[in-house]
């Protein structure tokens, strides 16, 4: 992958401390190009699309917005959505996103007993965006990381 001048920019944003406290890559020893590449690998190994992905974090966010913040049950999922006052920028520089968290874990496990990035995702609506415009499921470790796996088992 040929890394642009926007790129190397928008990979040193996401060191902690720049828009996030904890940053965007986890504790992941990859590079942020090496994250997008293996990445679309195992995208593509899963059958999974970007687009459709992104399409359907952001239905199940919209649907979990009716708990008011409270978990409410879609499907075979328990999906969670809250607020938090403020914008976002995407590390590329190219959009402002509300601060949000979204849970999405298996319905027929307690809440308490889900572990983030094992049985719950977790993510914002910047994270569907970095997913879709730039292909970017975050580090691992990142609290808002997109685990393909994860997202194979959970949504489809």
């Amino acid at each position: 992958m040929k890394t642009s001048p926007v790129d190397r920019e928008a990979f040193q944003r996401m060191a902690p401390g720049i828009i996030t406290a904890t940053g965007f890559l986890g504790d992941d020893p990859r590079s942020p190009e090496r994250i997008i590449e293996e990445d679309a690998i195992f995208f593509d190994e899963l059958g999974l699309d970007f687009d459709t992905v992104a399409e359907r974090l952001q239905e199940l966010a919209k649907r979990g917005e009716a708990g008011l913040g409270e978990p409410i049950t879609v499907g075979k999922l328990l999906v969670q959505s809250g607020d938090a006052r403020g914008m976002l920028p995407c590390p590329w520089e190219d959009g402002f996103f509300h601060k949000n968290a979204v849970s999405v874990s298996p319905a027929d496990i307690p809440l308490e007993a889900c572990v983030e990035g094992e049985d719950m995702l977790i993510y914002s609506e910047l994270s569907i965006h970095m997913l879709k415009v730039h292909h970017f499921c975050q580090g691992r470790g990142s609290p808002f990381r997109l685990e393909p796996s994860l997202i194979k088992r959970l949504l489809f």
